[in-house]
């Protein structure tokens, strides 16, 4: 593996730039996929203020408000890594009220929020209309390799040792679903940005996989 150490002010810098020259007369789905303890969230955020000055309309989604309703992610226990793999996301929700409608041909109307996990129901928020040329940043883990629709995919890999000493003892039981994802999926080998994120606050561009 060949990387390129990078400080995360230059990273989220690099990735506006590229990120801007992407269908510039079109929405852009932009998928960041990480496990919470690679920050995703933290990256999509930090994307929003420079992709805006640079002229380009963002609007930020988290997969943490795209959640199956608790009835079916916890049929099967609280700590079940499968359930955690297969079905605690709502990926057909996520598609219906957002990757579609910025998609080619679609409304360009979106829903950014869809269950309000906290309170297990759905949220009671509006339709939001794209301005032309937006850029949407969907943040959140095990977003590749379902048939999402992105067009722009950048996956923030940690080594299996950093993600363990990473996550916090409360959620461990998750670990396995990331080694699934790992291995089955192996996003890091098609991703279109991949960034080593072992600590996130030394970031490395990966350049060519071995």
């Amino acid at each position: 593996m060949r990387v390129r150490p990078i400080s995360a002010e230059v990273l989220v810098e690099e990735l506006a730039d590229q990120l801007i020259c992407r269908e510039p007369d079109s929405y852009l789905r932009v998928a960041l996929d990480g496990a919470p303890a690679a920050r995703p969230e933290a990256l999509a955020d930090a994307l929003v203020g420079p992709l805006r000055a640079r002229g380009r309309p963002t609007v930020r989604i988290d997969t943490a408000d795209f959640l199956r309703p608790a009835s079916l992610r916890l049929e099967f226990g609280r700590d079940n890594p499968d359930s955690f793999y297969l079905g605690w996301f709502d990926e057909a929700g996520l598609a219906r009220e957002v990757l579609d409608p910025a998609g080619p041909g679609g409304s360009g109307r979106v829903l950014t929020r869809l269950w309000d996990a906290t309170a297990d129901r759905a949220v009671r928020a509006p339709y939001q209309d794209l301005p032309p040329r937006a850029i949407l940043l969907v943040s959140g883990p095990l977003l590749l390799g379902g048939g999402l629709a992105f067009d722009v995919t950048v996956h923030l890999e940690m080594s299996a040792a950093a993600l363990a000493r990473r996550t916090p003892a409360e959620t461990a039981w998750t670990l396995p679903a990331y080694e699934r994802y790992a291995d089955e999926v192996a996003p890091a080998s098609f991703a279109d940005v991949v960034v080593r994120v072992d600590d996130p606050r030394h970031p490395a561009m990966v350049l060519e996989r071995s």
